[in-house]
């Protein structure tokens, strides 16, 4: 049984059958004890009228004669009673069955404990045994007679007598069952047909979603399910297309780290092995050229080994610092910083090497001098002298850099704008990327690449927005929206 509709609908039939079977004998039950609980109110005052006229046959003699003649009368008229004359302790002295035959019932004694409930007026319906079936219990109607001066006497009438039982039992098997079976049969079939095409439709439902997650586990990636309605399977269907989407992202992020870290090494081979081999070229001059080698050769040779060492001391601390970021084992030092005493300081800095390259270095201060970021100040000069360092770098002589700072809402933007040869828009996704340098020909005049992607994760970490639009020979700009503390 692995289909998973066939256990559902067996379990659903054999509860429905249980079901029915339980209801069978529950209306069976409630529909006698309705009966009896009518035919005992009905006819509950039936034995205190009788007491009243066999009073007088029994206060002087007990003529059994006469009594049976007068009980088989009353009989007659009530075909369904058996009635009994009872002493004070339930010993039954005379007895005329509604089926009007004599019999003789020897040393029987009921228990007269339900008659005196009756008699005292508890609620009904109360049963008590039936002297011709002593394993049943039935309704009656009693009360109190003197026999001979003997108090406490019971006339007992079972409203239920022996032929009333086997009318009724006839009518039952015949009429009643055989109409309630046939009903109830009919209500389970048709419970059953449509609980059949409900659970149909579920497991439609569900075969679907399995064949989409079968065609998903085989690569099919591209596979989602209809989301149809609006119960658990449409909860079920929508999350896990949300974990094939987050699945499919992720397997995206893997190859594109996987390209990343291929880039990197490839990258990283190739800038360290530039500055090692230049380092290693001239040093053999130096030991090939021995005494013979002047001291002016010599000077510009450790020059060019001292220049290509700082080169290698410099893309080996940005790869420790980029790894740092990436693990985000960095912890900012937050403190308040205003931005206007930042921008002097980075201009200071840059002002001479921009001179000396023939750019102007423009400054703008914020409108609010006061305006503060809350920041760390080594983590946020770093990056943004990695910007302001790659704006001198691709700006040609003549042109102009300009730093400035905008209170904006609740951020304070800071714009780093160029009149460099700007960057291709196919290349505007990757500004950020490690070892990305918009010059193709990776001069040896410009850094490894990792400026700009240090510069972002430092950003990142302080929670800011940092935005570049540019265009070729348009120049480019930097917008670095920094949260304020609303000063």
């Amino acid at each position: 049984m692995r289909s998973f509709y066939l256990k559902i609908a067996v379990i659903f039939s054999v509860i429905l059958l249980l079901f029915g079977l339980l209801v069978v004998f529950i209306t069976m039950n409630a529909s006698s004890n309705i009966a009896q609980e009518a035919i005992q109110k009905t006819n509950k005052e039936i034995a205190s009228i009788l007491a009243r006229e066999f009073q007088p046959m029994l206060s002087e003699s007990f003529n059994q004669d006469e009594i049976e003649k007068k009980l088989t009368g009353l009989s007659g008229k009530n075909p369904q009673f058996d009635f009994y004359l009872l002493s004070s302790s339930g010993y039954v002295k005379s007895v005329i069955p509604a089926s009007k035959q004599k019999i003789a019932l020897d040393k029987i004694t009921i228990d007269t404990e339900p008659l005196d409930r009756f008699i005292a007026g508890a609620q009904l319906p109360i049963l008590a045994h039936d002297p011709l079936n002593p394993d049943q219990k039935k309704p009656f109607s009693a009360a109190h007679v003197s026999i001979m001066g003997s108090e406490g006497c019971y006339l007992y009438v079972v409203l239920e007598g022996e032929q009333f039982t086997q009318a009724a039992s006839l009518i039952t098997d015949s009429y009643i069952m055989r109409s309630t079976l046939i009903l109830l049969g009919v209500v389970l079939m048709i419970s059953l047909v449509t609980g059949l095409f409900v659970f149909s439709n579920l497991t439609a439902r569900l075969k679907k979603i399995k064949k989409t997650v079968t065609s998903f586990e085989r690569g099919q990636l591209n596979e989602r399910i209809d989301v149809e309605g609006n119960d658990e399977l449409s909860d079920l269907s929508t999350c896990f297309n949300r974990m094939a989407d987050t699945l499919v992202n992720n397997m995206k992020e893997i190859q594109k780290t996987d390209r990343l870290r291929r880039e990197l090494v490839a990258n990283v081979s190739h800038d360290l092995r530039s500055p090692i081999a230049s380092i290693q070229g001239y040093l053999e001059t130096i030991q090939m050229k021995g005494d013979t080698i002047s001291k002016e050769e010599l000077n510009t040779y450790f020059g060019t080994v001292i220049s290509n060492t700082q080169k290698l001391n410099r893309l080996i601390d940005d790869l420790f610092d980029l790894s740092k970021l990436d693990a985000e084992e960095v912890t900012p030092n937050i403190e308040n910083i205003s931005v206007a005493e930042l921008i002097q300081d980075l201009s200071l800095q840059f002002r001479p090497i921009a001179e000396k390259k023939g750019i102007k270095l423009e400054v703008k201060f914020p409108e609010s001098p006061n305006a503060l970021i809350e920041a760390d100040i080594s983590l946020m000069n770093r990056a943004l002298t990695n910007l302001i360092d790659n704006a001198i770098q691709h700006t040609p002589q003549g042109g102009k850099v300009t730093i400035s700072s905008v209170k904006s809402g609740k951020d304070v933007v800071v714009e780093i704008e160029d009149t460099g040869s700007g960057i291709p828009e196919e290349d505007l996704p990757h500004v950020f990327d490690r070892f990305y340098q918009a010059d193709k020909s990776r001069s040896e005049k410009q850094g490894a690449g990792l400026g700009l992607a240090i510069a972002q994760k430092i950003f990142q970490l302080h929670g800011a927005d940092v935005m570049v639009q540019s265009g070729i020979n348009r120049g480019t700009t930097f917008r670095i929206a920094i949260p304020s503390n609303g000063l």
